[in-house]
């Protein structure tokens, strides 16, 4: 920033008891610069830079009417740059942005945990108008969300191009379509009813139009992650790399027309969406497909895995987990299932049930 720039840039106003001890401290200890200074002989303004910052220093000369300091939140790397230092003056603290791990969380549940879609289900407006139904209440402690998100007006999004810090995070296209593109993926494409994309932790993306109705099923880990608009990239990318890896994670479009059934019991087939192989085991997510030819019971393990929901995609199913503990589902209803354990599901009806998985570590 030359002269000129520093001048015309916006100024955040810091009130201080004293000024010289708060200037000393920020350009001792944090790295800013000097850049104004007045008056000349009895200085009680000051106007200092770094880190993107422009702080206007204006001295109050009474403490007691300041509030709480202010807090300036810098980023983690440049912690080591300046070693050890007392993180607290009188007006101003300094904190470091640590920003956490893009790891999967490894949550234990207890008790099963059901979210039906019925006369109390609630629906809350998120990010670019969207609606959101929560699907496991509680979050298992911050550990996983699961999202019902429907656009109920289709037409353009106004959505922007951003990215996620996240462990995970996968979309289920429920009902309806909408038009996304991805960064090094090409031109934009649009998801169809079945269809399903994995989204790496970073990879910059954008939804562009949907259907009216449209509705996904989006499940991330941690619950609360950062979202953040990327000011510079334009999609689609003049490049394409569909084997890049994000984080350890590859981009994953599966299609539901093109996608094979796999025989797996009696009753019962499976449709692989390919996120297994794309996040190194780290997640999994499939379709089950219950014929329903009768109501013998399709016995399942879960006790090599962490984690696993469930979200019943048309029919009905019961779910037996344990003994005595029954729980009958039906379209739209969502159950997460206690770690560890057996459980089997029985129909009389053709059934399609989305089940996501994280395995035990």
């Amino acid at each position: 920033m030359n002269n000129q720039q520093r001048h015309a840039a916006a100024q955040i106003v810091v009130p201080c008891s004293a000024l010289d001890p708060t200037l000393k401290f920020l350009i001792d200890q944090v790295g800013f610069r000097l850049d104004m200074i007045m008056p000349a002989d009895a200085p009680r303004i000051a106007v200092v830079s770094a880190h993107g910052l422009c702080l206007r220093l204006e001295q109050t000369g009474d403490i007691t009417s300041l509030r709480s300091p202010v807090t300036l939140r810098l980023p983690a790397s440049l912690k080591a740059r300046f070693g050890q230092f007392a993180d607290t003056q009188d007006d101003i603290a300094v904190i470091f942005d640590e920003t956490p791990a893009l790891e999967l969380a490894t949550p234990h549940v207890a008790q099963p945990i059901v979210s039906r879609l019925d006369g109390n289900a609630n629906w809350g407006v998120g990010r670019a108008g969207m609606h959101y139904r929560d699907l496991v209440p509680g979050r298992l402690h911050g550990s996983v969300i699961a999202s019902h998100i429907r656009i109920v007006e289709g037409g353009p999004v106004d959505d922007y191009v951003h990215y996620h810090k996240v462990g995970m995070q996968l979309i289920f296209c429920r009902r309806g379509w909408v038009r996304v593109v991805y960064e090094d993926q090409g031109e934009p494409f649009v998801m169809q009813a079945g269809d399903c994309v994995l989204q790496p932790p970073t990879i910059r993306h954008r939804v562009l139009e949907s259907s009216a109705g449209l509705e996904v099923i989006e499940l991330g880990s941690p619950a609360e992650h950062e979202t953040w608009r990327d000011h510079d990239m334009t999609l689609p990318t003049p490049s394409i790399d569909r084997m890049r890896t994000f984080n350890g994670q590859r981009f994953v479009r599966n299609l539901a027309a093109q996608s094979e059934w796999l025989h797996v019991a009696d009753g019962i087939s499976c449709r692989d969406t390919g996120i297994t192989a794309a996040t190194q085991g780290a997640a999994g997510a499939c379709v089950l497909r219950l014929a329903g030819a009768d109501e013998t019971p399709i016995t399942l393990s879960s006790q090599t895995v962490a984690f696993r929901f469930v979200f019943v995609l048309h029919g009905e199913v019961e779910l037996t987990v344990r003994v005595g503990n029954r729980i009958t589902l039906t379209t739209d209803d969502a159950c997460v299932l206690p770690t560890g354990t057996r459980y089997s599901m029985r129909t009389s009806m053709p059934t399609e049930v989305l089940e996501i998985s994280f395995p035990s570590t």
